[in-house]
Order: C-alpha cells, then sequence, then structure tokens
C-alpha cells in the first residue's frame, strides 16, 4: 500500500500554516499554533483517529483566533484530500457516537467528494478558557470544503461546555478512522457506483 502522507503550507496575509499528516500513524501529534484549546481538539483527533498530526501556524492572534482556525481547517483538509488519494479500498464511511460525562455526541462522516457540514452543537456557554466556540463550525468549514467530505456533526448531550467540544473532536477522530481504514472486500475498488469519488 501507498504511503498516505501529506505536507501542505498554506501561507495568506493574515496567517501562515504548516500541516504534515500521516493516515496510517499511531496517533502522535505536535502543535505551535498560539491556540491552545484548538491544539487540546486537535491532539483527540490524532489520538482517536491514529493518524499523525504537526500542525504550525503563525497568524494574526492580536485580532483574535478567527483567521488561524479556519485556515487550521483548510490546510488540514486540503493534506487530508492529498494523503487520502483516490480512495480505492477504503471503506468510505465512519461513524462514531462518544460520551464524556454527561455529554454525548454523534458524528457521520462520508468521503464522498462533495464538500457538506451539518453542525448541530448547543453550546450552553459561548466561550471556554477564552475560546470563542463558534470558531469550530469555521473550523469545521474549512476542512470539509478542501477535504471534500460530507460531514454530520451532532451534540446529542451536553451541559459542559468543554464536554460538549471535546466529544464532538473525538468522536470525529473516531468517524474518520473507520472511514479510511482500508477494506479487505474492497480492495483495489473505488467505493461508489461512479467509478470515482
Amino acid at each position: 500500500m501507498a504511503e498516505r502522507k501529506a505536507r501542505v503550507e498554506r501561507n495568506t496575509l493574515e496567517t501562515q500554516i504548516t500541516v504534515e499528516i500521516d493516515l496510517d500513524g499511531t496517533g502522535k501529534s505536535s502543535f505551535d499554533t498560539g491556540v491552545p484549546f484548538l491544539e487540546h481538539m486537535m491532539d483527540q483527533i490524532a489520538r482517536h483517529g491514529l493518524v499523525d498530526l504537526n500542525i504550525v501556524a503563525k497568524g494574526d492572534l492580536h485580532i483574535d483566533d478567527h483567521h488561524t482556525v479556519e485556515d487550521i481547517g483548510i490546510t488540514l483538509g486540503q493534506a487530508f484530500k492529498q494523503a487520502v488519494g483516490d480512495k480505492k479500498g477504503i471503506r468510505r464511511y465512519g461513524h462514531a457516537y462518544v460520551p464524556l460525562d454527561e455529554a454525548l455526541s454523534r458524528v457521520v462522516i462520508d468521503l464522498s467528494g462533495r464538500p457538506g457540514l451539518m453542525m448541530d452543537v448547543p453550546y450552553t456557554r459561548g466561550a471556554v478558557g477564552g475560546f470563542d466556540v463558534d470558531l469550530f463550525e469555521e473550523f469545521f468549514h474549512g476542512f470539509v470544503n478542501h477535504s471534500m467530505v460530507t460531514l454530520h456533526i451532532d451534540n446529542l448531550k451536553g451541559k459542559n461546555t468543554h464536554h460538549q467540544i471535546e466529544t464532538v473532536f473525538k468522536a470525529f477522530g473516531r468517524a474518520l478512522r473507520m472511514a479510511i481504514e482500508m477494506d479487505e472486500r474492497m480492495a483495489g475498488i473505488t467505493p461508489s457506483t461512479k467509478g470515482s469519488l
């Protein structure tokens, strides 16, 4: 099997970002973004998705976190799309339910080649440790638009906003892991009646 790795750099007047990803990793990660709470969530993706992930970002954090968070999502999506390749032999679909104390989230993903995000997370607070939780939707929009996946995210229960968000990211990692797994019965076959994704 070919290595499913990618390294993408994205440079704008607002951010300079480098993402390295290995879809067949062991869950190792390193981050230098200036946004600690986002790094905590990225670690969930790596650990539960069993992907190796290195992200370095320099952004206009003196304004706010918006551009940095969104552009990390964009660059991660670009790297993921490059690493996953032609998608032959993968499962394509993934889903996961993850609880954390009182919170429960469900994430379903389709590596469809069509970008789409449906996200329903009724946060109980607007910020966690100074981080604006609305930015997570910007992150996921950036990811789906550039990875070309369909993603459904639902927080089904939760009172603690940190728990709500962490269950989303853990479930996202688990769903991603399922979708990119190789399926012996699909070896060499594109998992679509169209013949391409």
